[in-house]
């Protein structure tokens, strides 16, 4: 599964590597790596492969599911096909309350003690999602886990995950997606190193000039 979303991602350019030109993020860190999977949702074929993954990661991780929850906004399009796949209520959080109406943060019918699963498209520190959870949580819910399509796999973010005692499961991952892109020419075998190289400590940019 991991090499066939790997795949399937660098085939639309879901991801784009740029070694010698790095991508500045919004925190100010240089990376080599960006991943737009909000690209998935117009490639059908792609599109499939990732609702049925995460379809079947679901299934088969936490069975006793009642609920999908996407994350705003770029999880809100894949908690909503997955949950039709799998017949399956479905809601979502927003990043913040509603300044109008009735203010809702989690939008959808959630009751209290129900079990819930977050769909989530892409996890680097994991901030984000694990506020989500803890919203989730505040509201009543108990949460199983998360499910994401790709992830850094950067240390802060598994220490944050496993802080906010919550288990996520992506269908690919950094490694993956680097080991296809270079056995397919995306990139260069030796730039591999420069990579995991960043994913290991984002804050040192010795690899931009090896």
């Amino acid at each position: 599964m991991k090499e066939l979303i790997a795949k399937d991602l660098l085939k639309i350019k879901a991801v784009f590597f740029r070694p010698e030109e790095p991508f500045t993020w919004a925190s100010g860190i240089k990376s080599p790596i960006y991943c737009d999977n909000r690209l998935t949702l117009t490639a059908p074929d792609v599109r499939d492969d990732i609702e049925n993954s995460l379809a079947k990661v679901i299934k088969e991780n936490y069975p006793s599911a009642q609920v999908l929850m996407g994350t705003s906004t770029a999880g809100i399009a894949h908690a909503a096909i997955t949950a039709h796949i799998l017949n399956m209520p479905m809601g979502y959080v927003r990043s913040g309350n509603k300044d109008h109406g009735r203010q809702n943060r989690i939008e959808g019918r959630l009751e209290k003690g129900q079990k819930v699963v977050v769909v989530e498209d892409l996890i680097s520190t994991g901030g984000s999602v694990i506020e989500v959870v803890q919203t989730l949580r505040e509201a009543g819910a108990q949460v199983l886990g998360i499910v994401s399509i790709f992830t850094y796999g950067m240390q802060k973010g598994i220490d944050a995950l496993a802080k906010a005692d919550v288990k996520n499961i992506s269908l690919t991952d950094f490694d993956a997606v680097a080991e296809v892109a270079a056995a397919e020419g995306y990139i260069k075998s030796e730039d591999i190193q420069r990579l995991i190289a960043f994913r290991n400590n984002p804050s040192d940019e010795s690899w931009i000039k090896r």
